[in-house]
């Protein structure tokens, strides 16, 4: 099997070194833009499965040259790239995974072009890294074992070990992607009915082993597809992780505009937009560097098991791993989508077109997979 990644920043990098520790993966690809970080980060991999390739996906022709070489491609690149390498997916007849991008309904989009790719018999996945992605996969699970699913509640978190002030928070991912989930409203079903709320809003305490109290509060993006695979939800929501004042802060930013891409200030006549400026503040303050970071998450899945009431939890406490110098959130990502892309080349997967997760990813067959990695997902059943 051979599998392409596009994207050679830490997502793409992890995922082609767990591709390269696969002994069904013969050949991986890197690509970036950047040739000299798609070179380093191979050297840093160490495999000789693996190649780096100077791609820039801008370029239609490039990307088609690079994609068709293999059986099924990774996009690692950001959530503005994610249609165009869907399309591209089905032209040159090669299936693709992502990492999801709900932030202006690009999802959606994707998932418009469900006919085409089932006509050119590729499978399209796209929503998976851990919020969309793993929460989708397990709350699919869940569903599975209920004959109806009445709620769909779901919580993650990304958090530094031992935070610090101001913020006592680290991103793990891109703080652009952030503040597009803190900025725009989020999308739940309440009493049967499909509704949006604002993010950062009905701020509540929870608690892990080791971890409490945190707090979780609504956030834009993580219901993802799951509104339309189980339309009959009487309750859905998604909250984020953090520790406690995180909310309250970020709200005040949003509050101000700061966090707005469409808002414009002049200053001594230069016209300015405040959410680069901000970034640029937040980046020394928010850089996670070499500090240890945890991954946390919950989805409960509860309904009706013939006429008796049911609810399952699925948990897990990834932490960075110390040995590669992995963060817990790659571990949890990358391992997510490396997974999966196996499962479609290997044809564990066979289900063609353009499909959520939570409707083809064999949750049982996940977890073990996940378990190899040694990232730990617990069922408990009430």
């Amino acid at each position: 099997m051979k599998i392409g990644v596009l994207g050679a920043g830490l997502m793409g990098k992890e995922a082609a070194r767990n591709l390269s520790k696969s002994d069904n993966v013969t050949f991986v690809g890197l690509a970036d833009v950047n040739f000299e970080r798609a070179k380093q980060a191979v050297y840093e991999i160490g495999s000789n499965k693996v190649q780096a390739f100077q791609v820039d996906a801008e370029n239609d022709d490039e990307l088609a040259t690079y994609m068709k070489q293999f059986d099924c491609i990774i996009n690692a690149l950001f959530y503005s790239f994610n249609l165009k390498v869907a399309k591209t997916a089905i032209q040159v007849g090669v299936h693709s995974v992502d990492l999801g991008g709900h932030i202006g309904h690009i999802t959606d989009r994707v998932l418009e072009l469900n006919q085409e790719a089932d006509a050119s018999q590729v499978t399209i996945i796209p929503d998976l890294g851990v919020a969309p992605g793993m929460i989708n996969i397990l709350a699919g699970f869940g569903a599975s074992k209920l004959t109806k699913v009445k709620s769909i509640k779901l919580y993650v978190g990304g958090i530094p070990l031992r935070p610090e002030p101001p913020l006592e928070y680290n991103h793990v991912f891109s703080m652009e992607g952030l503040l597009d989930h803190y900025t725009e409203p989020a999308l739940i079903i309440r009493n049967g009915k499909l509704q949006e709320v604002p993010s950062l809003s009905e701020v509540e305490p929870i608690y892990f082993e080791k971890f409490g109290p945190l707090e979780a509060f609504h956030t834009s993006g993580g219901t993802s597809t799951l509104s339309k695979s189980y339309p009959e939800l009487e309750t859905l929501e998604y909250k984020t992780i953090r520790y406690p004042g995180h909310a309250e802060k970020f709200k005040l930013l949003v509050d101000l505009n700061l966090t707005r891409i469409d808002y414009v200030v002049e200053v001594d006549g230069v016209k300015v937009n405040p959410r680069k400026v901000l970034l640029k503040v937040l980046d020394p303050l928010v850089d996670l560097k070499d500090k240890d970071d945890v991954t946390l998450l919950r989805v409960i899945v509860t309904g009706l098991q013939t006429s008796k009431e049911v609810s399952y939890t699925y948990e897990m406490i990834c932490y960075k791993d110390k040995k590669e110098n992995v963060t817990a959130m790659a571990r949890a990502t990358a391992n997510t989508i490396s997974v999966v892309a196996q499962m479609i080349g290997k044809g564990i997967i066979k289900n063609r077109g353009v499909l959520p997760p939570e409707q083809v990813v064999p949750g049982d067959k996940y977890i073990e997979e996940m378990k190899k990695r040694g990232v730990i997902i617990t069922e408990f059943k009430n």
